[in-house]
């Protein structure tokens, strides 16, 4: 009997083994036949994360000259941009941003919609009236919104990865997946056939032909700061201001949550020594 247990718990860990092994040298991840993202690093990664605010800036800067004329941002405002954990811009650029575009509103006194200039206080407007004009201009598929997408978009992490997730608290697996994407184009390999319209990028979720085109490349925005106009840095950046647009609230959240477990552990540790007192002088 004891054989046999023995047997059986050597036959699970020699499967488990296996099963690790497999996955830590597999280079594809099951998604689509997708190619795992590699693992980037992002200042607001970990539970004492950041955002950057100069990369936000540049990462706005590409959405607005590159992306949004693809791309909408519909839950986010332009006061959002000025807000603390954000990009920052002052009041003074945030209203000169706003001013760059126009708002429907409506209806006037007549019942009739008109346009206005945009104000902090409006949502970022899309570059299309609907859904069903976006599909049009594009080929038939709408380009998805960028407000959520950098939380929506990743690639699935089986075992063990997720497991080890738990302790290293990793989270960018949307980030990773979009900067793996912005920079994975590349000529189709012998054998594939990538149809008419159509571009090959091994990191798509949906398969390895992508309708987008590369949309961009080096030296497309300028940069004042001195930071390098690479593909790499236009990728990054805009990925960085994607995870900002997700979940601007970021920054708080961990503060909070730090604060939290802390409290817990203080608390914890007075309900120790309180129990030692209490029971210090009861014959065990």
């Amino acid at each position: 009997m004891k054989h046999t247990v023995v047997s059986a718990l050597t036959g699970i860990v020699a499967a488990v083994g296996l099963t690790i092994a497999s996955a830590a040298v597999t280079p594809a991840a099951a998604a689509g036949g997708a190619h795992r993202p590699v693992e980037q690093w992002w200042s607001f990664a970990g539970p004492f994360g950041t955002y950057d605010r100069a990369q936000l800036q540049r990462g706005f800067k590409v959405f607005k000259e590159v992306c949004a004329g693809c791309h909408g941002l519909q839950f986010v405002a332009f006061r959002n941009l000025g807000e603390p954990g954000g990009p920052e811009f002052s009041e003074a650029e945030v209203k000169a941003i706003a001013a760059e575009y126009t708002v429907v509103d409506g209806p006037d006194a007549e019942g009739e919609m008109f346009e206005r200039e945009a104000k902090p206080a409006d949502l970022w407007p899309s570059p299309f009236a609907n859904v069903e004009a976006a599909a049009a201009a594009n080929g038939g598929a709408a380009p998805p919104d960028f407000s959520l997408l950098a939380k929506a978009r990743a690639v699935e992490r089986g075992f063990p990865w997720f497991v080890l997730d738990w302790f290293t608290t990793y989270q960018e697996a949307g980030p990773d997946y979009i900067y793996a994407l912005l920079t994975g184009y590349e000529e189709a390999p012998d054998g594939v056939e990538v149809g008419d319209g159509l571009y090959y990028n091994p990191y798509f979720l949906g398969g390895t032909a992508i309708a987008m085109a590369p949309p961009i490349d080096d030296e497309m925005v300028d940069y004042t700061d001195g930071t390098p106009m690479t593909l790499e840095h236009y990728a990054r950046d805009v990925t960085a201001f994607m995870m900002w647009a997700a979940e601007p609230k970021l920054e708080e959240r961990k503060r909070i949550g730090m604060a939290t477990m802390l409290y817990v552990l203080a608390f914890a540790g007075l309900l120790f020594v309180a129990k030692k007192k209490v029971w210090s002088d009861v014959d065990h």
